[in-house]
């Protein structure tokens, strides 16, 4: 299956990290990636939930609908999109890696028999989208 990985260090507790990650609220203020269009409804496993995405910052948003399958507080976020012939399943995952460090983790795997159309055209520009909202997440976290 293809698959898109992107990891990062930051020197801030999981707590302090996982945080931000979930408090789509405050997304606007560091995540040029992701965007919720319905920011007042709080993450729960099961539910669905309203984003767009920016793959390149001059690009417009793409809007989709995943469900959150696994919600593991400061531990790990994944959700799921489907459509016919095409799913993807994003993973957000926090490993404490000594005293307030931790370590980002976001993977996206991809599925389905339209895959291979698809592909071609997201994997680069989706890769420096998960690198770009790393770093910014790390920025926002380390209070730079």
């Amino acid at each position: 299956m293809p698959s898109l990985y992107t990891e990062i260090e930051m020197n801030a507790p999981k707590s302090a990290v996982w945080r931000t990650l979930i408090c789509k609220e405050e997304w606007l203020k560091w995540n040029t990636f992701l965007y919720d269009r319905n920011p007042a409804l709080r993450l729960k496993q099961g539910q669905t939930v309203q984003l767009s995405l920016r793959r390149l910052r001059e690009e417009t948003e793409t809007e989709f609908e995943p469900r959150i399958t696994l919600l593991q507080p400061e531990i790990c976020l994944r959700w799921i999109y489907s459509a016919p012939g095409f799913r993807s399943e994003h993973t957000f995952e926090l490993q404490e890696i000594g005293r307030n460090r931790t370590k980002y983790i976001h993977q996206e795997t991809f599925s389905g028999l339209m895959t291979v159309l698809f592909i071609p055209f997201l994997r680069r520009d989706e890769q420096q989208g998960l690198r770009r909202m790393a770093r910014e997440l790390k920025q926002y976290v380390e209070g730079y």
